[in-house]
């Protein structure tokens, strides 16, 4: 007996050896990625790579087992594997009906892979991109980013269309909510984090970042979505490009294509842009991806004649998958067999998307991002909240803040609170919120109820949804502030109007919300004027009618609990701005590392003409890295290591900060340079370096910071890093006009 046991079960191992050797490589998950690359590229048609190139949009409403005809069309394309990935369709359930049939009815089973706009928070919502920047906390941004990406990925996902990388000075663009702000190497440490946050190593809880949009789409002309862009590779390189080269050394798998024109060509069909620079200069390995259309837009661009034109003009730059289109798979096919282009530039483009399809396991039968109850367990959670909740109150940024107004006695202050926008979830969010219910949100209403009691609050709604009033509803705010000690003004703009296609030529606030904010002054009560938008706004006309100015952004699920908690002190506010506040609308664009030109924007002193304005002042009414704390910090002694620095060795920068005010608290000491004479003009100031540090009240901190090559080092036009000796500036301080100044040389 123990003899047939013994023969069997070799017959056991020898059918099992058998089957490893016979197994299709590319299905064999012990064998190293490149290898099943490689493998399934030999057995594909060329109209199933083209497939792979192909990305077409789902339907949030209706499945796959909906039997619509769009549906069924998009079925069979799947079936023939002609998609290489889909969007919008979300839920760990819905997700596994596709992924079914691409892995099971397509001749090869290739799987899809999954995109959804995730750009700050799926179901549980942190702060706007731009707000979170003004936290200054890459650790917490970093965190954002992976719980996006874990509740992401349990509902099915496998990749989002974020960060945005773009610099803008423009807060007349919609998009300047998506993103970094002004400041390229600021810009740089902020899309690291959301990569690093979003990616992980590429777990069941992290997904594919994309970097958008690739390059230069923040300079659109006047602010307007979809618009030109123009700029000398001089600019491109030292303002544009460097955000996105910190992302990609971050290890960003893929990147989005803009819709913007760089030199006169759609972004899409530069091989300047796309194959000089992001694969041969960088060494990207990654994908890209167009953003929606921006393919086929090169026709009413008058760059291409046709869809076959499109497919190829994209393909010739180094450009790869196409979202929506549908050119690509229609008519690569055809250029291959005439000819126009080869079969191995092909393989090339397509063996990056599989790569990553086998990275995230989709090959292997795990259904990892397909549990329902996994996906049940991870949305929306009371850690996931608690998370937001902080990220809200870091992000907001206190403007002004006369006589220490802020923060509110919690105990003997009858508090009156006016704006519909307090009471409005509906206007808590914006454009981007995936899966996030406005509904579940918590509103400044709530918030001051919860956190300040009932008794304690007294609300009137002082203006109607559109943000425009009348005498009603002025009458009854002004009797609300008459019986109140203090009142709480929340004006601004609805989250609605921030986002794509969002584009405003006056970001200001109202006509209706400043004449309640008049009347309001009239009572003689200090007025606390609370900000919600997802850009900076004009705020030059309540400067002088308000006692403190508080900006909330758009922050998000928790937005009411964070303000009231920063109101009643509970948080000592620290963000500060990441983009220059305006004056005026017509000092757009308006920003800190503007260049001096010929004739300087500050006078000599005899009265001769200079580069200004003579109506408004030059200067922003906030400038870049502005933000007030309930306490107040000095700063002295800066001093450095050698007034020479020789190449190849750091220059150490020392300051003390003190906090001589009441309350503990954190502040942003930022280092900034100036590159006094070069061989191309350099800004008057680059930040270079910061520490977010916290001292108790009575306080006091020695700061060191480090000064090496790379940081006085700029880019020339063709895009290598240029160290020139000669003077530079140091300056030091709370934001980018209040500084303390030293100078050394470089040798």
């Amino acid at each position: 007996m123990r003899q047939i046991l013994s023969f069997l079960f070799f017959l056991s191992f020898v059918y099992t050896l058998a089957g490893a050797q016979t197994k299709v490589p590319y299905k064999n998950a012990s064998l190293p990625v490149e290898a099943r690359v490689k493998d399934l590229l030999q057995r594909m048609t060329v109209e199933e790579k083209a497939g792979q190139l192909n990305q077409i949009v789902g339907d949030l409403l209706t499945g796959p087992s909906s039997g619509n005809a769009g549906w069924q069309s998009k079925i069979k394309l799947i079936k023939e594997g002609k998609v290489g990935s889909m969007l919008n369709v979300v839920g760990a359930t819905n997700t596994r009906a596709v992924q079914e049939i691409a892995l099971k009815e397509s001749r090869l089973g290739i799987p899809v892979i999954f995109g959804y706009d995730v750009i700050h928070g799926y179901k549980t919502i942190f702060p706007i991109p731009l707000a979170e920047a003004c936290s200054w906390d890459i650790p917490q941004m970093e965190i954002n980013a992976a719980i996006a990406a874990k509740e992401t990925a349990a509902a099915g996902v496998h990749w989002t269309f974020a960060p945005m990388c773009d610099i803008s000075n423009d807060p007349r663009w919609g998009r300047v909510m998506e993103g970094i702000g002004e400041d390229p190497w600021y810009g740089g440490l902020v899309s690291a984090a959301r990569v690093k946050g979003l990616q992980g190593n590429l777990d069941p809880d992290h997904i594919l970042a994309c970097l958008k949009h690739y390059v230069g789409y923040g300079n659109v002309e006047a602010g307007k979505e979809y618009n030109r862009t123009d700029m000398s590779r001089v600019e491109l390189w030292n303002k544009y490009l460097p955000p996105f080269k910190a992302a990609i050394e971050a290890g960003a798998a893929t990147v989005m294509n803009g819709f913007n024109t760089f030199e006169g060509t759609p972004v899409s069909a530069s091989k300047y842009l796309v194959t000089d620079v992001l694969k041969k200069k960088w060494g990207f390995k990654g994908f890209l991806v167009s953003d929606w259309n921006s393919f086929g837009e090169m026709i009413n661009w008058g760059y291409a004649s046709d869809q076959k034109d499109v497919a190829y003009k994209a393909f010739s730059a180094g450009s790869m998958m196409d979202m929506e289109t549908q050119a690509m798979v229609e008519y690569i096919p055809l250029l291959i067999k005439e000819g126009k282009i080869k079969m191995a530039e092909l393989d090339e483009a397509v063996g990056r998307i599989l790569y990553y399809k086998f990275k995230l396991g989709l090959f292997d039968g795990q259904h990892r991002f397909t549990d329902p109850k996994r996906e049940s367990a991870s949305l929306f959670t009371e850690e996931n909240r608690q998370q937001a909740l902080k990220a809200a109150k870091r992000s907001v940024v206190l403007l002004k803040n006369n006589q220490q107004t802020l923060p509110l006695n919690v105990n003997s202050k009858k508090i009156a609170l006016i704006g519909f926008y307090a009471r409005s979830k509906n206007d808590l969010f914006d454009f981007w919120v995936a899966q996030g219910d406005s509904s579940q949100a918590v509103s400044l209403y709530e918030g001051m109820m919860r956190r300040f009691g009932e008794n304690k609050i007294s609300y009137s709604d002082g203006y109607r949804a559109d943000a425009s009033t009348n005498e009603h509803l002025i009458n009854e705010a002004v009797a609300n502030a008459a019986s109140a000690d203090v009142v709480v003004l929340n004006i601004g703009l609805s989250g609605k109007l921030a986002g794509e296609d969002r584009s405003l030529a006056y970001p200001e606030i109202p006509e209706g919300q400043i004449a309640l904010l008049k009347a309001l002054k009239k009572t003689g009560k200090q007025i606390i004027t609370v900000v919600s938008a997802g850009r900076p706004l004009v705020l030059t006309p309540i400067q002088d009618l308000s006692d403190a100015i508080l900006y909330t952004w758009i922050l998000g699920t928790e937005n009411g609990n964070a303000v009231a908690q920063i109101l009643a002190g509970d948080e000592n506010p620290s963000g500060k701005t990441v983009l220059s506040f305006p004056y005026a609308v017509g000092q757009i664009p308006v920003y800190y590392n503007h260049f001096n030109t010929g004739r300087p924007s500050t006078t000599d002193g005899q009265g001769n003409w200079y580069s200004r304005y003579r109506d408004i002042p030059n200067k922003p009414l906030y400038p870049f890295g502005y933000g007030l704390s309930y306490t107040h910090f000095s700063y002295g002694n800066l001093s450095l290591s050698s007034n020479v620095k020789q190449r190849g060795k750091a220059l150490q920068v020392k300051v003390t900060l003190s906090n001589d005010g009441a309350y503990d608290g954190e502040e942003v000491v930022q280092l900034y340079i100036q590159d006094v004479v070069a061989n191309i003009v350099r800004p008057v100031k680059e930040l270079k370096a910061f520490q977010k540090v916290l001292l108790k009240k009575g306080e006091q901190k020695t700061l060191v910071f480090t000064l090496g090559d790379q940081e006085l080092s700029y880019y020339n036009a063709e895009g290598n890093p240029v160290l020139e000796p000669g003077r530079f500036k140091v300056f030091v301080g709370g934001n980018s006009q209040e500084v303390l100044e030293q100078s050394f040389e470089l040798k």
